[in-house]
């Protein structure tokens, strides 16, 4: 059950087998339950920095580990170094069952580039844009980019 509030939530549409950062962002803000994002790199580069709540499960250690801590019914957002890694552990989780892998197109760079929230060790020292908390500011600018 992906929505456990019933009717005070709307179901949200199926997982796209690609996502951009402004889906994934989108969901976020709204307060979007449900959703596990997953990144795939290896661990120390996960630990310079990566997408806010993202958890660390790097290629060699995805397929047992996601079996082991996600429902399949799951929506799961996942990223790597390369769009083309990205699509490599995707097809790996569906292949293994699961049901609503969405491919995150850019990864994090593209994540950074929208503003959006991230954590870690060199992103700890790199201060917030003057913007990044200005939720109208963003909302617009979100707006514009949809439109492109």
């Amino acid at each position: 059950m992906n929505n456990p509030l019933g009717g005070i939530i709307p179901d949200q549409p199926p997982t796209d087998p690609q996502s951009n950062v402004h889906e994934l962002k989108s969901r976020l803000e709204w307060g979007e339950p449900a959703f596990t994002i997953l990144d795939i790199r290896d661990r120390n580069t996960y630990n310079e920095g990566h997408i806010m709540g993202a958890m660390s499960m790097p290629m060699e250690e995805l397929v047992d580990r996601a079996q082991s801590s996600l429902a399949t019914s799951r929506d799961v957002y996942i990223y790597g170094e390369t769009d083309e890694q990205t699509s490599q552990a995707a097809q790996q989780l569906r292949s293994s069952g699961f049901e609503h892998v969405s491919e995150l197109k850019g990864g994090l760079p593209a994540w950074k580039a929208v503003g959006g929230p991230t954590e870690g060790i060199l992103e700890s020292r790199t201060p917030a844009g003057a913007d990044d908390y200005n939720v109208v500011s963003r909302m617009q600018n979100h707006a514009e980019t949809q439109q492109k």
